[in-house]
C-alpha cells in the first residue's frame, strides 16, 4: 500500500568553481543522511552579479552552474539548510514542502 507524507525539498545554486562538492555531498550522505540527492550541472546559468557562467568549445576550465538539490523531513532539511548557509552563504538556497509516495 502506498502512502504519501511531506517533505522539503532544497535546491542549492552554486558555480562548479565554488560548489565544493565532494565535501557537500560527502556531509549530506554520510553525516546527514538525508533521503534523496540528485547533483545537475547547468549549461549555462547567472546568479546576483548578473555575471554569466556557460560553456563553450573553446572553454579549458569550466565554472559551469551546479544546483545540488535533496529532499527530507521538514526538520531535518531545516537543519541541514543552517549548516549549509555557512558554507554557501545566503541567497543560493531555496526550499518548498513536495509530496513524497513511499511503501507502507
Amino acid at each position: 500500500m502506498m502512502k504519501t507524507i511531506e517533505v522539503t525539498l532544497v535546491r542549492v545554486y552554486l558555480t562548479e568553481e565554488k560548489a565544493h562538492l565532494s565535501r557537500l555531498l560527502k556531509r549530506l550522505n554520510d553525516e546527514h543522511r538525508v533521503r534523496g540527492m540528485t547533483v545537475f550541472r547547468g549549461i549555462a546559468g547567472f546568479g546576483q552579479t548578473g555575471a554569466l557562467h556557460s560553456s563553450s568549445l573553446l572553454d579549458v576550465s569550466l565554472d559551469l552552474p551546479v544546483v545540488i538539490e535533496f529532499f527530507d523531513e521538514a526538520g531535518k532539511a531545516s537543519e541541514v539548510m543552517e549548516e549549509l548557509y555557512a558554507v554557501v552563504g545566503s541567497g543560493h538556497i531555496v526550499s518548498w514542502p513536495v509530496q513524497l509516495t513511499i511503501e507502507q
